[in-house]
Protein backbone atom coordinates (compact mmCIF):
# COMPACT_ATOMS: atom_id res chain seq x y z
CA UNK A 1 0.00 0.00 0.00
CA UNK A 2 1.40 3.40 -1.05
CA UNK A 3 1.53 5.88 1.81
CA UNK A 4 0.24 9.34 0.94
CA UNK A 5 2.67 12.21 1.40
CA UNK A 6 1.85 14.46 4.35
CA UNK A 7 0.66 17.98 3.44
CA UNK A 8 3.12 20.85 3.68
CA UNK A 9 2.80 22.68 7.01
CA UNK A 10 2.20 26.43 6.77
CA UNK A 11 2.11 29.33 9.22
CA UNK A 12 0.37 32.66 8.60
CA UNK A 13 1.73 35.84 10.20
CA UNK A 14 -0.18 39.12 10.04
CA UNK A 15 -1.33 41.63 12.64
CA UNK A 16 -4.80 41.90 11.10
CA UNK A 17 -7.30 39.16 11.95
CA UNK A 18 -9.22 39.58 8.71
CA UNK A 19 -6.06 39.07 6.61
CA UNK A 20 -5.16 35.86 8.43
CA UNK A 21 -8.75 34.64 8.18
CA UNK A 22 -8.81 35.44 4.47
CA UNK A 23 -5.64 33.49 3.80
CA UNK A 24 -6.85 30.54 5.86
CA UNK A 25 -10.11 30.52 3.87
CA UNK A 26 -8.20 30.57 0.57
CA UNK A 27 -5.99 27.68 1.70
CA UNK A 28 -8.76 25.58 3.17
CA UNK A 29 -9.58 22.46 1.21
CA UNK A 30 -6.14 22.31 -0.44
CA UNK A 31 -5.13 18.73 0.28
CA UNK A 32 -1.35 19.19 0.00
CA UNK A 33 -1.28 22.31 2.22
CA UNK A 34 -2.14 22.60 5.91
CA UNK A 35 -2.20 25.75 8.07
CA UNK A 36 -0.79 24.63 11.42
CA UNK A 37 -0.56 27.98 13.18
CA UNK A 38 -0.82 31.75 13.00
CA UNK A 39 0.75 34.75 14.68
CA UNK A 40 -0.16 38.43 15.03
CA UNK A 41 3.34 39.93 15.20
CA UNK A 42 6.96 39.10 14.49
CA UNK A 43 7.80 37.91 17.99
CA UNK A 44 4.81 35.58 18.03
CA UNK A 45 5.99 34.33 14.64
CA UNK A 46 9.46 33.49 15.95
CA UNK A 47 7.94 31.65 18.93
CA UNK A 48 5.54 29.78 16.63
CA UNK A 49 8.27 28.65 14.25
CA UNK A 50 10.44 27.47 17.15
CA UNK A 51 7.53 25.44 18.48
CA UNK A 52 5.82 24.10 15.35
CA UNK A 53 8.61 24.07 12.76
CA UNK A 54 6.48 24.71 9.66
CA UNK A 55 7.72 24.16 6.12
CA UNK A 56 6.74 27.64 4.97
CA UNK A 57 5.70 30.95 6.54
CA UNK A 58 3.53 33.64 4.96
CA UNK A 59 5.01 36.74 6.63
CA UNK A 60 3.53 40.24 6.77
CA UNK A 61 5.96 43.16 6.59
CA UNK A 62 4.83 45.80 9.05
CA UNK A 63 3.80 44.46 12.45
CA UNK A 64 4.11 45.55 16.10
CA UNK A 65 6.93 44.42 18.42
CA UNK A 66 8.97 42.87 15.61
CA UNK A 67 8.52 43.54 11.91
CA UNK A 68 8.44 40.87 9.24
CA UNK A 69 11.97 41.44 7.96
CA UNK A 70 13.60 41.14 11.37
CA UNK A 71 11.45 38.13 12.24
CA UNK A 72 12.54 36.52 8.96
CA UNK A 73 16.22 37.11 9.78
CA UNK A 74 15.79 35.38 13.14
CA UNK A 75 13.80 32.48 11.69
CA UNK A 76 16.26 31.86 8.86
CA UNK A 77 19.19 32.03 11.27
CA UNK A 78 17.61 29.51 13.65
CA UNK A 79 15.78 27.33 11.13
CA UNK A 80 17.16 27.86 7.61
CA UNK A 81 15.10 24.99 6.18
CA UNK A 82 11.84 26.91 6.76
CA UNK A 83 10.87 28.96 3.69
CA UNK A 84 9.45 32.46 4.05
CA UNK A 85 7.17 34.23 1.58
CA UNK A 86 6.72 37.91 2.39
CA UNK A 87 3.18 39.28 2.10
CA UNK A 88 3.15 42.82 0.74
CA UNK A 89 0.81 45.41 -0.73
CA UNK A 90 3.24 46.64 -3.38
CA UNK A 91 5.88 45.19 -5.69
CA UNK A 92 8.69 47.50 -4.54
CA UNK A 93 12.11 46.30 -5.84
CA UNK A 94 14.02 48.01 -3.01
CA UNK A 95 11.85 46.33 -0.39
CA UNK A 96 12.05 42.99 -2.18
CA UNK A 97 15.83 43.25 -2.24
CA UNK A 98 15.79 43.76 1.53
CA UNK A 99 13.48 40.74 1.87
CA UNK A 100 15.94 38.57 -0.07
CA UNK A 101 18.76 39.79 2.15
CA UNK A 102 16.69 38.81 5.18
CA UNK A 103 16.23 35.28 3.82
CA UNK A 104 12.87 35.32 2.02
CA UNK A 105 12.24 33.15 -1.02
CA UNK A 106 10.06 35.85 -2.56
CA UNK A 107 6.71 37.47 -1.97
CA UNK A 108 2.98 37.34 -2.59
CA UNK A 109 0.71 40.35 -2.91
CA UNK A 110 -2.01 40.85 -0.32
CA UNK A 111 -4.64 41.02 -3.05
CA UNK A 112 -3.42 37.81 -4.72
CA UNK A 113 -6.07 35.42 -5.96
CA UNK A 114 -6.41 31.97 -4.42
CA UNK A 115 -4.80 30.48 -7.51
CA UNK A 116 -1.81 32.87 -7.35
CA UNK A 117 -1.31 32.32 -3.61
CA UNK A 118 -1.38 28.53 -3.88
CA UNK A 119 0.87 28.63 -6.96
CA UNK A 120 3.50 30.76 -5.19
CA UNK A 121 3.49 28.46 -2.16
CA UNK A 122 3.76 25.31 -4.26
CA UNK A 123 6.54 26.77 -6.40
CA UNK A 124 8.68 27.48 -3.35
CA UNK A 125 7.96 24.10 -1.77
CA UNK A 126 8.88 22.32 -5.01
CA UNK A 127 12.17 24.19 -5.41
CA UNK A 128 10.99 26.70 -8.01
CA UNK A 129 11.11 30.48 -7.64
CA UNK A 130 7.88 32.43 -7.05
CA UNK A 131 9.46 35.53 -8.57
CA UNK A 132 9.07 36.77 -12.11
CA UNK A 133 12.30 35.70 -13.89
CA UNK A 134 13.21 39.24 -15.00
CA UNK A 135 12.57 40.67 -11.53
CA UNK A 136 14.53 37.82 -9.91
CA UNK A 137 17.48 38.35 -12.25
CA UNK A 138 17.51 42.10 -11.54
CA UNK A 139 17.39 41.62 -7.76
CA UNK A 140 20.12 38.98 -7.86
CA UNK A 141 22.27 41.24 -10.06
CA UNK A 142 21.99 43.97 -7.44
CA UNK A 143 22.94 41.49 -4.74
CA UNK A 144 25.93 40.40 -6.83
CA UNK A 145 27.10 44.01 -7.06
CA UNK A 146 26.84 44.34 -3.30
CA UNK A 147 28.75 41.09 -2.79
CA UNK A 148 31.70 42.60 -4.69
CA UNK A 149 31.95 45.54 -2.26
CA UNK A 150 34.86 45.61 0.22
CA UNK A 151 34.12 43.41 3.25
CA UNK A 152 34.03 46.35 5.67
CA UNK A 153 31.13 47.95 3.77
CA UNK A 154 28.91 44.85 3.75
CA UNK A 155 26.10 44.16 6.17
CA UNK A 156 26.65 41.64 9.01
CA UNK A 157 24.26 39.22 7.28
CA UNK A 158 26.89 38.71 4.56
CA UNK A 159 29.14 36.61 6.83
CA UNK A 160 28.52 32.87 6.48
CA UNK A 161 30.62 29.75 7.03
CA UNK A 162 32.26 28.12 4.02
CA UNK A 163 30.71 25.08 2.36
CA UNK A 164 31.36 21.72 4.01
CA UNK A 165 30.69 19.86 0.76
CA UNK A 166 31.94 21.24 -2.57
CA UNK A 167 29.66 21.76 -5.54
CA UNK A 168 30.09 19.66 -8.66
CA UNK A 169 30.87 21.33 -12.02
CA UNK A 170 27.29 20.72 -13.21
CA UNK A 171 25.87 22.15 -9.98
CA UNK A 172 27.96 25.28 -10.54
CA UNK A 173 26.55 25.54 -14.06
CA UNK A 174 23.00 25.18 -12.75
CA UNK A 175 23.70 27.75 -10.03
CA UNK A 176 24.93 30.27 -12.60
CA UNK A 177 21.68 29.87 -14.55
CA UNK A 178 19.60 30.20 -11.38
CA UNK A 179 21.35 33.52 -10.81
CA UNK A 180 20.07 34.63 -14.22
CA UNK A 181 16.51 33.87 -13.14
CA UNK A 182 16.15 30.77 -15.35
CA UNK A 183 13.39 28.27 -14.60
CA UNK A 184 13.91 24.51 -14.32
CA UNK A 185 12.30 24.10 -17.73
CA UNK A 186 14.75 26.58 -19.31
CA UNK A 187 17.76 24.99 -17.60
CA UNK A 188 16.65 21.53 -18.74
CA UNK A 189 16.40 22.81 -22.32
CA UNK A 190 19.86 24.43 -22.04
CA UNK A 191 21.52 21.17 -20.96
CA UNK A 192 19.32 18.77 -22.92
CA UNK A 193 18.19 16.91 -19.79
CA UNK A 194 14.87 16.31 -18.05
CA UNK A 195 13.30 18.75 -15.60
CA UNK A 196 13.54 15.99 -13.01
CA UNK A 197 17.32 15.96 -13.41
CA UNK A 198 17.47 19.74 -13.00
CA UNK A 199 15.23 19.52 -9.94
CA UNK A 200 17.64 17.06 -8.35
CA UNK A 201 20.55 19.41 -9.04
CA UNK A 202 18.63 22.29 -7.44
CA UNK A 203 17.76 20.14 -4.42
CA UNK A 204 21.45 19.24 -4.03
CA UNK A 205 22.42 22.91 -4.24
CA UNK A 206 19.86 23.83 -1.59
CA UNK A 207 21.16 21.09 0.73
CA UNK A 208 24.85 21.87 0.24
CA UNK A 209 24.35 25.60 0.71
CA UNK A 210 22.22 25.03 3.81
CA UNK A 211 19.22 27.06 2.63
CA UNK A 212 15.51 26.42 2.05
CA UNK A 213 14.96 27.44 -1.58
CA UNK A 214 16.59 28.27 -4.89
CA UNK A 215 16.47 32.04 -4.39
CA UNK A 216 18.38 31.81 -1.13
CA UNK A 217 20.79 29.32 -2.75
CA UNK A 218 21.84 32.06 -5.16
CA UNK A 219 21.99 34.66 -2.37
CA UNK A 220 24.22 32.39 -0.28
CA UNK A 221 26.46 31.59 -3.29
CA UNK A 222 26.89 35.29 -3.99
CA UNK A 223 27.79 35.98 -0.37
CA UNK A 224 30.37 33.16 -0.40
CA UNK A 225 31.85 34.33 -3.70
CA UNK A 226 31.02 31.04 -5.43
CA UNK A 227 29.39 32.98 -8.27
CA UNK A 228 29.53 36.65 -9.21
Amino acid sequence: MIQEEAPARLAIVDDHDFVRDGMKDMLSGIEDLEVIGEAADGQEAVDLIRRERPDLVLMDVRMPRLDGLEATRIIKRERPQTSVLMVTMHENPDYLLEALRAGAAGYVLKDATREDLVSAIRRVLSGESPLDPELAADLLRRLAEEAQEPAETRSPEADHPELLQPLTPRELEVLALLALGRTNREIAREFGVSRGTVKRHVENLIAKLGVSDRTQAVVRALELGIIS
